[in-house]
């Protein structure tokens, strides 16, 4: 049985990487207090049984694994986290968890979320005259509120329910006539939000056709949460970034060099957010979120002033030190969906140990600019491929065949003669295969 004893949580976890994987387990459970059935979820398949997933989607076969990995050296608004992070890119956990290390110097990440409020849109057309309709929706601001509070009583007890609204006349439509659009904001508290400001906006439609004499057609909530942005700042000090051949002072130029490649050109941006989603999806999607709504959200937030542009930005303080920002929607939540259900996205937040949404959404915009950092550090330095082919070589030993011992030992030998190729990998495993006894060999029973 795993020892479960609750120790003093600290993300500065030395030499994990180098613990085998019951090693690794194990001092996870003594961090966050797991109990063995939790410890246990994460050994099989998602941790979900098959009769669960039946009940989540339709036409359910079976179960699809994917690497669960933890996160070190997050200190987030001076609370230590270890990050759970699902992913199966190599190389993101390690560059996380290196950028977070480096960070840790000047004392960790500082995060801040507005209050988690969503929209509900709804589309209002055959307007006889949209500018009077607009009018009429917002001189009876009060009304619609007050029934909208009505929708949910319990999350209304909770602190949470409708705030506010906005009206807006789109006039310029494909249609070739104008759109009113009616935004609910609506807070949320810890739930991510979604089933919550639909059922609201369905509950509308007859108040909203009446008040406008128009036609309610789409009633949804969007996501681009732009009422619910959750932001990270960091600072690394000039002397921490220097590493190899490379000086501190070289590292942070290149950095800010890179961020303004992004910040200038959307076909380099496109892959400069990929590196932050790397980060912001793969916890995410560890804690049972949306990670297909997070990932609209952020890039349609990259577009807002018409061109598509970097979510994060890099410069220096006075003192030369190289400072980041990232700032993005984050509708996340610890409560309801998937993450009620998934016993592997309980176990996940219970490694976090976070009591609120909000908390939840500051973690994953600051992993967000973590993994930012890190590969644009690798980009203008060493060059992607050092770091993340020597992990992907093992990838490819894998599909090559390769078991055991056998896929460190190809790995290495394919980064060492640079040639990190699929056939490489091929002709090596035969390579060994041929020094086996024929009794070892994968002999065709023909």
């Amino acid at each position: 049985m795993l020892d479960i004893t609750i120790m003093i949580t600290s993300s500065r976890l030395p030499g994990f990487y180098t613990q085998n994987l019951a090693e690794r387990l194990q001092t996870v459970v003594q961090q966050s207090g797991l109990t063995p059935e939790e410890a246990a979820s994460l050994s099989n398949v998602a941790g979900l049984s098959l009769e669960g997933a039946d009940h989540m989607i339709e036409n359910v076969i079976g179960l699809y694994g994917l690497p669960f990995g933890i996160a070190t050296n997050f200190r987030v608004n001076h609370k230590e986290v270890l990050v759970p992070m699902v992913i199966e890119e190599p190389s993101v956990v390690a560059g996380s968890s290196l950028a977070a290390r480096l960070v840790r110097e000047s004392g960790g990440f500082v995060a801040s979320s507005d209050e988690p409020v969503m929209i509900a849109q709804l589309q209002i057309l055959d307007l006889v005259n949209p500018y009077a309709a607009r009018l009429a929706l917002l001189a009876q601001k009060q009304r619609i509120l007050d029934f909208a509070k009505t929708t949910d009583p319990v999350i209304v007890n909770l602190g949470g329910g409708p705030r506010d609204i906005e009206v807006r006349l789109i006039e310029d439509s494909p249609l070739g006539r104008p759109q009113l659009v009616l935004h609910l904001l609506y807070d949320c508290r810890d739930a991510m939000g979604a089933n919550t400001v639909n059922t609201a906006a369905e509950a509308l439609r007859p108040m909203v056709e009446e008040i406008t004499g128009g036609r309610v057609n789409l009633r949804i909530l969007s996501n681009l949460a732009d009422h619910r942005l959750a932001r990270s700042t960091c600072t690394i000090p000039t002397t921490a970034l220097a590493f190899d051949e490379f000086d501190g002072e070289f590292v942070r130029d290149r950095v800010i060099e890179a961020y303004a490649f992004a910040a200038s050109d959307p076909y380099r941006a496109a892959t400069h957010n990929k590196g932050i989603m790397n980060g912001v999806d793969a916890v995410v999607i560890a804690t049972g979120n949306d990670w297909r709504a997070i990932e609209a959200g952020a890039h349609a937030y990259a577009a807002r002033s018409g061109q598509y542009t970097s979510l994060s930005q890099w410069g220096t303080d006075s003192q030369g030190n190289l400072v980041g920002t990232l700032e993005m929607p984050m509708a996340v939540g610890i409560i309801g969906g998937a993450t009620k259900v998934h016993p592997t996205a309980q176990v996940a937040l219970k490694i976090m140990g976070l009591q609120s949404a909000r908390e939840l959404a500051e973690v994953i915009v600051s992993v967000g600019l973590a993994q930012n950092f890190a590969a644009i550090r690798a980009l203008a330095t060493e060059g992607i491929q050092r770091g993340h082919m020597s992990l992907h070589a093992r990838q490819l030993a894998m599909a090559a065949g390769a078991s055991g011992d056998e896929i460190e030992k190809i790995a290495a030998q394919m980064v060492n003669e640079k040639q990190i190729r699929l056939d490489r990998a091929q002709a090596l495993v035969e390579e060994i295969k041929s020094y086996l006894p024929i009794e070892k060999r994968d002999v065709d029973p023909r």
